[in-house]
């Protein structure tokens, strides 16, 4: 599976802030630029959450994501949250994946809405990584957790994410060093 950018250009206003990508995703694509430089749109494109002004995008299989805010249900409980991506597995999995993404007792069944925000952004996580996909795709996936949980975050988001393509956003060095993969600068 993988997805493909074919001259992909896209403006908002007068300003371009894709012009004319073409490039293959497979594997792991580490992709790094400044702020501002059209991270976030490509995501969005991918996704299919916004048409290019021009080229195209083509995407097979199923995809799955974290976005830079974490969009949980936040009545729901951090397991009930990762339970949405699990047709026909349910609680179980969602537990133990976020048990393993150390989130344990009463984090687990709290309302996402008292979680802190490194608790939310674990939930996101999971649900993105067990959600039946062919690609992932990872915006800042683990911005605002202390160094100790995204490296932990981090080995267990790249042994789930063996045997598809993934799509990881950052701006951080040592993340794309953990991934490996291509690297991709955008916009430098």
């Amino acid at each position: 599976m993988y997805a493909e950018l074919t001259g992909v250009t896209k403006r908002y206003g007068g300003e371009t802030v894709l012009n004319d990508l073409t490039r293959r995703l497979e594997g792991v694509t580490v992709l790094m630029g400044p702020s501002g430089r059209g991270k976030t749109t490509l995501a969005r494109l991918l996704l299919g959450l916004e048409k290019p002004d021009g080229g195209r995008v083509t995407v097979t299989g199923r995809l799955a994501a974290v976005f830079q805010e974490d969009r949980l249900c936040p009545q729901l409980s951090a397991v009930a949250n990762v339970a949405l991506a699990l047709p026909g597995r349910g609680e179980a999995a969602a537990r133990r994946a976020l048990e393993e993404l150390c989130l344990s007792g009463e984090d687990l069944t709290k309302p996402a809405a008292l979680l802190s925000g490194g608790q939310q952004r674990r939930a996101a996580l999971a649900r993105a990584m067990l959600a039946p996909a062919d690609g992932v795709v990872l915006d800042e996936p683990f911005k605002g957790l202390d160094e100790c949980t995204a490296a932990r975050a981090m080995a267990w988001t790249r042994q789930k994410a063996e045997g598809r393509w993934l799509l990881l956003i950052t701006h951080d060095p040592e993340q794309a060093a953990v991934f490996g993969g291509t690297l991709w600068q955008l916009g430098s």
